[in-house]
């Protein structure tokens, strides 16, 4: 048939682009439908032949000891461990734009195109400015009080550990974007209550470790993995390449209302300043901020010169108008620190405060996840000025919101539906909706 010496992933893949392109040419995406005949037509000459993997079934029973079944020599089964991530190769993703084709959209065309539907037309209605109300603290724990899980609002988006997640604006729509360890990332409709509602996207090769809706157009999802930073436009239904580079990225915020530029964080410890109008995918601006390693990097919401960068005991505050190769000094330094950084965020609303997350625990809090489960991430509730959430070790499992004097407000869990840590929380801009996400790929909204 032409085709015996491809792999079976590779027979599927091509099986789903020469399918697809009927389904994108329907839409009318005459660009995108031509794009997936290239790629279908291209593919068999550049085939390579895989060795098969060996078969479950093939292999001799292995006698296991207590110790590996994690049982006592009594019989008594171990605490729980965190669940490891099975070893499998991921897919390599092509540079260059990508047709926004499901993983397996060959049984599910029609709820592809609901859902990519939903989301361009939740983002045409989405014209309003979104604007931070701050309340009381009592109304505002009222409104934590009143938040629940059900088994309803509970669902296994990606296949592996979730990394970073991104909460769409709507108001009248529940919609979620999840990216996990292997360049996955889901899009769930949690207002659609049927078995259905998340289709799954491979824009990336690697951990998608930052996402966002652009705040000006929330049609557009930005993602970022070590190898690249994309747009996903649901209205061309294609994942543009915004950056790509041969060091590896670790985060971005972008730097002006309008979504055009961003800074992203380098893992090595640098930065970059990337503008999305200009052509190419290279950065605008390197720079050498002195960090042996960049997790995070955060615009302030107010000054948005201002940007905060944190790595591996080092937080500080830089003005992007003086960034240059080498030499840089930040504007201020936040001290204290004596381990590992996971994270720095301003406060939403006036930027004057800064929560961090690291592994000295200074707020009684448990932050050791092992090397399993994602680093915690506090982030701020973009509803209200000096409260922010984190995940939890505790038992029961839970999400946590304290107030910025260290003060626990509210433990958000459910012994019936929530029993894994939710490493990566998001919460909506305006609503009382929560989204956590743990290290199978499940997301669980209150």
């Amino acid at each position: 048939d032409g085709y015996s010496q491809l792999s079976a992933y590779e027979r599927k893949r091509l099986k789903n682009i020469t399918e697809n392109a009927k389904f994108f040419a329907a839409l009318k995406l005459d660009k995108s439908a031509a794009r997936l005949h290239q790629i279908a037509t291209k593919s068999q000459s550049h085939a390579t032949k895989r060795a098969k993997p060996k078969k479950a079934e093939d292999e001799t029973v292995r006698r296991r000891s207590m110790r590996l079944q994690r049982v006592e020599p009594s019989g008594v089964p171990m605490p729980e461990m965190p669940a490891q991530p099975e070893a499998e190769e991921y897919p390599q993703v092509p540079a260059g734009p990508l047709p926004m084709i499901p993983e397996d959209q060959m049984e599910n065309s029609k709820l592809t195109e609901e859902l990519l539907t939903t989301w361009m037309r939740i983002s045409e209605v989405l014209l309003v400015t979104i604007t931070n109300v701050l309340t009381m603290l009592s109304r505002y724990q009222c409104s934590l009080n009143s938040m629940g899980l059900s088994e309803d609002n509970i669902k296994k988006v990606v296949k592996y550990r979730v990394c970073s997640m991104a909460i769409h604006p709507s108001e009248s729509i529940i919609f979620v974007a999840a990216g996990d360890k292997s360049g996955q990332i889901g899009l769930w409709n949690v207002s659609c209550k049927s078995e259905e509602g998340a289709c799954v996207f491979i824009p990336h090769s690697s951990s998608v470790t930052c996402m966002h809706f652009s705040p000006c157009s929330p049609a557009h999802l930005l993602s970022l993995s070590m190898e690249s930073l994309r747009c996903g436009d649901v209205t061309k239904a294609v994942f543009d390449e915004v950056c790509r580079s041969e060091e590896n990225l670790s985060s971005f915020d972008f730097l002006e209302e309008n979504g055009s530029t961003a800074v992203v964080g380098y893992w090595d410890g640098g930065v970059a300043v990337v503008d999305r109008r200009t052509p190419g995918t290279s950065s605008e601006l390197s720079a050498d901020i002195g960090f042996k390693r960049t997790r995070t990097v955060h615009v302030h919401p107010v000054n948005k010169q201002y940007f905060i960068a944190a790595g591996s005991a080092d937080v500080c505050i830089y003005d992007v108008r003086y960034l240059k190769s080498n030499g840089n000094k930040p504007v201020s330094s936040l001290k204290g620190h004596t381990k590992s950084v996971a994270s720095a965020y301003f406060s939403p609303v006036t930027g004057n405060r800064v929560v961090t997350v690291c592994a000295d625990d200074k707020l009684r809090h448990n932050c050791n996840t092992g090397r399993w489960l994602t680093r915690f991430r506090a982030i701020w509730d973009p509803k209200q000025e000096d409260c922010f959430v984190v995940g939890s070790m505790a038992r029961p499992r839970q999400i946590q919101v304290f107030q910025d004097t260290g003060k626990l407000l509210h433990s958000f869990y459910n012994i019936d539906c929530l029993s894994s840590v939710c490493s990566i929380n998001v919460v909506h801009p305006t609503k009382n909706i929560l989204v956590g996400g743990n290290s199978s790929g499940r997301l669980h909204v209150f």
